[in-house]
This record gives structure tokens, C-alpha cells and sequence, in this order.
């Protein structure tokens, strides 16, 4: 009897544990049951000492903050390493949002699909239909990156005069005040022409000094330069990084003395500035520079305090000593960026971005912006990549032939084609759902790295699947290659607005656990709190909840993994129900091993940067995969797209179990492992791959015109015009497999097994022998033309190839010789 009631009662709490009720519950439920159990004889005064020993401590505030709480605060705010300014205002920059619901082991699947799908305003959809169509159509790629190593003047003109830089600017002072979904929408178009539009269009709707003076900006700044960034008559560019300082950017050498010094004929207070910064885009050609740099007074002409920090200013770059104009070359995607520099230059306090009062708050108005422009540039370009190389090698699949059959239908190809098709749709899904929390309001600091991250990686594998598919087409570079330009400038996206490596081992998860633990921020506030009582009542608080929390997720973790979830509730009841059960099984491990990991390295987990990194892949691929459900559902859960959201989440979560494996192999202690391993994969790894025959479905789905291969293709420039490559071989996709059925019958006809080429000679064949009409033959013969541009490559006259002075040198030869 008294072990049929202490099981009883470990059931009871282990209930209660995983819905996570409160202490006042659990110590309810234990007092009923010792109350019920005592008059059926199975417990006595031993059972009620031992329930009084634990639960009196535990319940009595005195006693608890007294005997527990106050020796484990000490030793916590020990082993607690100290958070620099720095890492506190990245830390209080922007806001939480879903990743924080799949942080704490039980996400609302509801509360996801209640989030509102983004959604184009008519003006928003007019300008993507106009202006944006436009400009696409006027660029010639190969022109702007081979020959002139810039935009043309008309096209610069044009993204003037159509306000393209000023996306993000309100209404108010001439802007097109554009959602982020929209802006988005606008970048995945231009990508999908050129890399080199879209990233010199990004980025002053990005970080910057449009973004930072509607923030932040006096009346005076606002009402000065954002009508005229809006008409193109500035154009900006921000500085930051410098040749000391790229990932740490709090290290930033640059600095601005506060002096006094003479201003348009009167002796007043500003600061001599001097700066030398690199990889700033848009400098070569900026009218304004926004620059961060360290400011200090000396001489205490603003008050005590010598460093006042960061402090970010606007710069006119006609000013005297002010050095532009150099560029740097990156990787034959000549968007322009280059050096500045400066030394010396006075310019007076009002000039610092929101005034004086504004001093020594640069970072954080860089970080709080960077958590919004850093959730739409970059995986915008990166989406608008993928998916229009997804769709280029789904039709050059088609169209080429190799052993007589499209190369599409070969195995290997299928494998490199899936993923592609699999990238294209969680990225549009992960970009579409970011922008819009930032259209909710969020500034959502730990979204934006995980999306920037993962979405600029799958741009990088994608460009090297579809390589990979095209083989001699896509290395051989000229007008015709629509690969070169975005597999050689893949390593920029990777390298900016916090470089990958830095992104994924120390921000996701570094930001995210303390920004979406419940508990770990409260905890490390009350180390802060000078007043002793006050510090051991709110630790006190957030220690009990944080215990409570760990116990929960350890009850829900074992109960998810012994039943394999199938019991975790899911908002539908169909295919997609598994997607939903794993996803909260391993939400419930990530805050689980969070917990576990902070226990085991203490204050040292901040310098384990791959613990850190696997947590935070973890978390980003719950959240692609939340992405992709909540896309499938807001487009009406179309079965014909099914086996892209079976392909994307299955991927996704077998990342999630290679993560959770590779972290639980890493821990210090064999007999923790074990544990581990016994507690998270009792049964093995209940996660595969997606099957071949999945993937065959994906690559049929880009290769063979659809609804399903529409949606792929949305915000793609697809218009069949002579200076778009891919939306010349989306049309020669079509006409092939209109013409298929006329070259089997031929075929048939004469008996013979013909190579799918020379199809003007297979229509005078067919023509002659009275199987084909003569508009039959026609059009057989019409496609052998595109299908050639398809599959030929470019050459050129060795003189051709060369560039800046050598071709400059050899025009000379030629004249003098003439």
C-alpha cells in the first residue's frame, strides 16, 4: 500500500511537473495524498517527518531565503562572469517573440497560426509590379559587373528618382514608408536579377543613417536629410568597422575629442574627429557619412565623465579632410564599398545623430536597429538567391540532355535539385514570418541572427548544388552565365552584418538564453541590485521558478521520448501532426540541455562557443521548421505542396538531433553522457533524412510548370526578355516540353531512337514524311535555337578579357600602331 501511494504521488507530481503548476500546487497535491494515504495505512509519522524536512524549508521565505537561497546567491554571483556595457546593450537590444515559446520547451502551436500571414498593400504590390519590373529590365548584368564594375547612370537615376533607397523613410519626409515584408518582397526581385542591384539597393534601407535619424534624430536632422535621402539627392553610407575592429565592434579605434574649435566664424564646443574604416558600402559614392567612433572629453568641457562611449554622427563627405571615394573589389560583385578616412576634422556637437544628449549611446542605437535591418537585407538577398537558382537548374535540368534523357531524371541531380527545392521554400518561409514580427512591432534581435545566419549558409549551398548541376555551364563565366557572379560573391553575405562564424557560436544562443530563458536574466539582474534585500528576494524568486522550470522540462523531455511524443498535442491531425510532436519533443531537450549545460559549465559556457553554437542550432532550426508549418498553413495547406514542407522539416529536424547528439558527446563526464543519452534517446534517434523517393518528388516539382512551382517563384523577375537570362529559359522550359510530344512522334513514326538535338532536322524529317504539319514542324523547329542559347557557353577574344589598365594599355597599342 505505501508504495502504491508514493508511486501515486510521484505520478501526481510528474503531472503537475509537466503542465507546470505552481509550488502552491504541487504542495497541495502532496498534502491530499499523504492526508488519504495515512488513512489507508500506507504512511505514518516517518512519511509526515520526511514531507516536513523537505517541504518546510522550501515553503517558509524566511527559512528558504536564510538556510538556501543566500549561500547559493553568493556562490552564483561568483562564478558569474561581469557583462561588459557592450554585451549588456546587445543583450537589452530589440525583443523576444516565437524563439522565446521554443526556448521554454512548450510552444503554442496556436498561438503561432494565430500570427497574422504579411501581406503587399496595394501600393506596396504597384511598385513590385512597376518600378521594380522596370529597373530589372534596364540592368544588364554581365555589362554592370564585367565592364563598367558599377550600376549604369540610368539606372542609377532611375533607382533615384523612384525612391528605391528610401523604403524605409515615413511618408512625411517623401518616403515610400514600405512594410518589412514588402521591402523584402522588393529585394528577393532584384536578387534574382543581380546581386549587385540588390546590395547597393539593401543597404540604405538597412543600417544606416536613414534608419538611425527616424529613430533617434533631432527635429532639425529629420526635417534636413530625410527628404532629401528620400529624392536621392544624398546618398548615404554608415561607417563602423574598422581595420581593428570587425566582429568586435565596441573595439573601434576611431575616436572624437571634445574641444573647442571655430565654426562658421564662432569659437564653440564639437569634437575633432579621426577615423580610418573599411568595407563600408555605398562610400565611394556617399554625400553623408554616418560614423561611429569612441568620444572622449579630457578636458571636461561636457561634464566629468572623460569617456562617454560610442557615439555614432553625421558627416557630410564634402568637408574638408574627409577621404572617400577608393573602393574595394569584392569578389567580382563590384557594389560600391570602400575605405574612408579622416583625421582631425571639427565639426560641432549638433552634429552627433539625436544631438548632444545623445552622446555615448551610439551602440545602442546601432544594435537596436541592427536587430531589425539584419532580420530583412540579408536573408531577403539570400531567399531571392535560392529561389531563383532553384528554379534556373529545375528547367536547365529539363532542358539539358545527357544518355538521352533530361539530366534531371538522373539520381545524383535529383539529390542536389531536392535540396534546392526544400531551401527555397523554409527560406521564403523563415524570411516571410520574420518580417512579419517586424511589421508586429518586434525588433527581434535573436530571430534576425538566426535567419541571417542560416539563410545566407543555404544561399552558400545552394549556389554550390546548383553548380554542381550545371556543371561546364556554370563555371564558364560571360553574358550567359546566370551562377558565376552569385557563386563567387556567395562568402560576402557570410562575411557581413556579423560574420557567420561569430553569428552562430556566440549570438543566436548567447542572446537567446538570456534574452528567452524565463528566469536567467532576473537572476543575473539581481546581482546588480545594490540593496541586499531587495537582491536575495528577487533572486530568491527567480531561483524557485527556475528550479521548477527545469524540473518540468526533465518530466516533459522523459515523457516526450519514452513515447516517442505522441501524445504532445498538435494544432491538426493530418501529415503534418509528426512535424509538430517531434518539434515540441526537442523544444522541450533545448530547455532542458540549457539548463543542464549552464549547471555544467557555469560561467565558462560563455567561452564554450560549440556547446554554445550546437544549443543555438537547436534553436534555429525549431524555428525553420515553426517557419515552414506556419507557411503551409497560411497558404491554405495545399496538398500539392506537401512533400516541400515534409522535405523542409524533416531536414530541419534531423539538424536538430545531430545537434542534441553532437552535445550530449561533448559533455565532460562519461557518466553524464550515458545519462544523456539514455534520457534523450532511449530508443535510438527517432529522426531520418528525407527518403529518395521524397526527393524525387522535389526535383520533379522544379522541373515541370505548376501552382506548387509558382509559389516558388513568387517575387522571382521571370519576364522573358533578352537581357534576363532565367526568365529566357523559363520560357524555353515550356516550348521543350511542348514540343516533346511532336519529337516522340517522329520518333515513333520512323522507328528510331533520336537524340533529343538538331530538332529542326528531326522537324524536316518528320515534315517530309507526313507525320508532322507544317505548324508542327515549325515549332519543333523554333525551339532548337533556345534550346541551344540554353546549353552553350560564352568565348571570347582573348582581348576581350582584358580589364582596367591592361585594356586601357592595349586600346593604346592599337591606336599608336594605327
Amino acid at each position: 500500500m505505501t508504495l502504491i501511494f508514493t508511486l501515486g504521488l510521484i505520478v501526481l507530481l510528474s503531472i503537475a511537473s509537466y503542465h507546470r503548476a505552481s509550488w502552491n500546487t504541487a504542495l497541495g497535491v502532496s498534502i491530499a495524498t499523504l492526508v488519504i494515504g495515512t488513512f489507508a495505512g500506507a504512511f505514518g509519522a516517518i512519511s509526515w517527518l520526511i514531507f516536513l524536512i523537505i517541504a518546510v524549508p522550501l515553503s517558509v521565505t524566511g527559512i528558504r531565503q536564510q538556510y538556501i537561497i543566500k549561500p547559493v546567491f553568493a556562490m552564483f554571483k561568483k562564478v558569474t562572469p561581469t557583462m561588459s556595457e557592450t554585451e549588456k546593450s546587445a543583450i537589452d537590444a530589440g525583443t523576444t517573440w516565437w524563439e522565446a515559446d521554443l526556448f521554454c520547451g512548450r510552444p503554442d502551436w496556436d498561438k503561432l497560426h494565430q500570427y497574422p500571414m504579411p501581406k503587399l498593400t496595394i501600393e506596396e504590390q504597384a511598385f513590385i509590379d512597376g518600378p521594380v519590373e522596370v529597373v530589372c529590365g534596364m540592368l544588364d548584368d554581365w555589362e554592370a559587373t564585367h565592364e563598367l564594375t558599377d550600376l549604369p547612370q540610368d539606372v542609377w537615376q532611375y533607382l533615384k528618382d523612384n525612391k528605391f533607397f528610401a523604403m524605409i523613410i515615413k511618408k512625411e519626409y517623401g518616403g515610400l514608408q514600405f512594410s518589412a515584408f514588402a521591402q523584402s518582397c522588393v529585394l528577393q526581385k532584384l536578387t534574382s536579377k543581380s546581386t549587385l542591384l540588390s546590395s547597393i539597393v539593401g543597404v540604405p534601407n538597412s543600417l544606416g543613417p536613414g534608419e538611425l535619424l527616424q529613430h533617434y534624430g533631432t527635429k532639425e536632422q529629420k526635417d534636413h536629410y530625410l527628404p532629401r535621402l528620400a529624392s536621392g539627392k544624398e546618398i548615404p553610407c554608415f561607417a563602423l568597422t574598422s581595420p581593428e575592429a570587425g566582429s568586435d565592434a565596441s573595439a573601434i579605434p576611431d575616436y572624437g575629442v571634445v574641444c573647442k574649435g571655430m565654426w562658421e566664424g564662432e569659437e564653440v564646443i564639437g569634437l575633432s574627429l579621426t577615423w580610418n574604416k573599411r568595407y563600408i558600402t555605398l562610400a565611394p559614392v556617399a554625400t553623408v557619412l554616418g560614423l561611429a567612433f569612441k568620444m572622449q572629453d579630457p578636458d571636461g568641457l561636457l561634464g566629468d565623465t572623460k569617456d562617454l562611449g560610442i557615439t555614432c554622427a553625421l558627416i557630410p563627405t564634402d568637408m574638408p579632410g574627409v577621404e572617400i571615394g577608393r573602393r574595394h573589389f569584392p569578389l567580382n560583385v563590384p557594389f560600391q564599398n570602400g575605405p574612408t578616412q579622416g583625421k582631425d576634422i571639427f565639426v560641432p556637437l549638433d552634429y552627433i545623430i539625436g544631438g548632444p544628449e545623445m552622446a555615448g549611446q551610439g551602440w545602442r542605437m546601432l544594435v537596436e536597429c541592427l536587430s531589425v535591418g539584419r532580420a530583412i537585407t540579408l536573408p531577403s538577398n539570400s531567399t531571392g538567391g535560392i529561389k531563383t537558382i532553384a528554379l534556373a537548374s529545375g528547367a536547365y535540368s529539363r532542358i539539358r540532355r545527357q544518355f538521352r534523357l533530361p539530366i534531371g531524371q538522373m539520381e545524383g541531380v535529383e539529390e542536389s535539385l531536392a535540396k534546392l527545392a526544400g531551401y527555397a521554400y523554409s527560406s521564403d518561409a523563415a524570411v516571410s514570418m520574420s518580417t512579419g514580427a517586424v511589421d508586429l512591432g518586434e525588433k527581434p534581435s535573436v530571430v534576425s541572427a538566426i535567419i541571417k545566419y542560416h539563410l545566407t549558409e543555404q544561399m552558400r549551398d545552394s549556389t554550390n548544388y546548383a553548380m554542381d548541376v550545371h556543371g561546364g555551364k556554370g563555371i564558364m563565366l560571360g553574358p550567359n552565365n546566370y551562377l558565376g557572379r552569385g557563386y563567387q560573391g556567395a562568402p560576402i553575405a557570410i562575411t557581413v552584418e556579423g560574420a557567420n562564424i561569430l553569428t552562430r557560436n556566440m549570438i543566436i544562443y548567447g542572446q537567446g538564453a538570456i534574452r528567452c530563458h524565463p528566469f536567467v536574466l532576473t537572476e543575473l539582474g539581481a546581482c546588480a541590485i545594490e540593496d541586499r534585500e531587495e537582491a536575495l528576494a528577487v533572486f530568491d524568486k527567480a531561483l524557485m521558478g527556475h528550479i521548477g522550470f527545469t524540473l518540468s522540462n526533465l518530466v516533459r523531455t522523459k515523457w516526450m521520448t519514452f513515447t516517442g511524443a505522441r501524445f504532445a498535442t498538435t494544432p491538426f491531425k493530418d501529415e503534418t501532426a509528426e512535424f509538430y510532436r517531434t518539434a515540441s519533443r526537442f523544444s522541450a531537450s533545448l530547455a532542458l540541455m540549457s539548463d543542464i549545460s549552464m549547471a555544467v559549465f557555469g560561467g565558462s559556457l560563455k567561452r564554450k562557443e560549440r556547446i554554445s553554437a550546437r544549443l543555438g542550432d537547436l534553436l534555429s532550426y525549431l524555428y525553420l521548421v515553426s517557419a515552414t508549418l506556419k507557411r503551409y498553413n497560411d497558404e491554405g495547406r495545399k496538398k500539392e505542396d506537401l512533400p516541400l514542407v515534409q522535405w523542409s522539416c524533416q531536414d530541419h529536424l534531423y539538424h536538430c538531433q545531430r545537434a542534441l547528439a553532437d552535445l550530449i558527446n561533448n559533455m565532460p563526464s562519461a557518466p553524464l553522457r550515458a545519462a544523456l543519452k539514455l534520457l534523450l534517446f532511449p530508443f535510438g534517434r527517432p529522426v531520418r533524412k528525407p527518403t529518395d523517393k521524397l526527393e524525387h518528388k522535389l526535383a520533379q516539382i522544379l522541373q515541370v510548370p505548376s501552382e506548387t512551382r509558382n509559389r516558388l517563384a513568387s517575387y522571382v523577375y521571370l519576364k522573358n526578355e533578352p537581357l534576363n537570362l532565367v526568365g529566357r529559359q523559363e520560357q524555353t522550359l515550356k516550348d521543350v516540353l511542348a514540343v516533346e510530344p511532336l519529337f516522340d512522334k517522329v520518333c515513333r513514326e520512323k522507328g528510331l531512337k533520336l537524340p533529343f538535338f538538331q530538332l529542326d532536322k528531326v522537324a524536316q524529317m518528320g515534315l517530309e514524311a507526313g507525320i508532322l504539319t507544317q505548324a508542327e514542324a515549325d515549332k519543333l523547329a523554333s525551339v532548337e535555337k533556345a534550346r541551344l542559347d540554353v546549353i552553350n557557353v560564352d568565348d571570347f577574344d582573348p582581348a576581350d578579357l582584358l580589364a582596367g589598365k591592361a585594356a586601357r594599355n592595349s586600346a593604346a597599342k592599337k591606336a599608336d600602331a594605327a
